[in-house]
């Protein structure tokens, strides 16, 4: 989809679209958001609706930050501690690891 052939009210509602829909646990749709709407955002002459626009882009911006930092927190200590938690790590994990012989 070309975002340049979409009415300025159009852009606006997908905008808000993928931002409320990064709220369903599905952060992928805010960094689609960033990336997609950034230019529109903070690079486009001056239009109406590109103050609303402008809003959803740095949330989804902040959305996808936190998100990426919480992900990665939560894989760097499960990491570091799953031989230390026993059986509940191992229900946690998809891939049990056989260990050493």
């Amino acid at each position: 989809m070309d975002l340049k052939k979409m009415k300025n009210e159009d852009k606006l509602s997908l905008c808000r679209k993928y931002y409320l829909g990064g709220f369903a646990l599905l952060p992928f749709l805010w960094f689609v958001n960033s990336v997609w709407f950034f230019c529109e955002a903070f690079r486009r002459p001056e239009y109406e609706q590109q103050k609303q626009i402008r809003t959803y882009v740095v949330r989804s911006i902040i959305g996808t930050v936190f998100w990426v930092a919480a992900i990665t927190t939560w894989v760097v200590i499960f990491q570091i501690y799953r031989a230390e938690w026993g059986a509940t790590a191992d229900y946690l994990s998809f891939i049990i690891p056989r260990g050493i012989p």
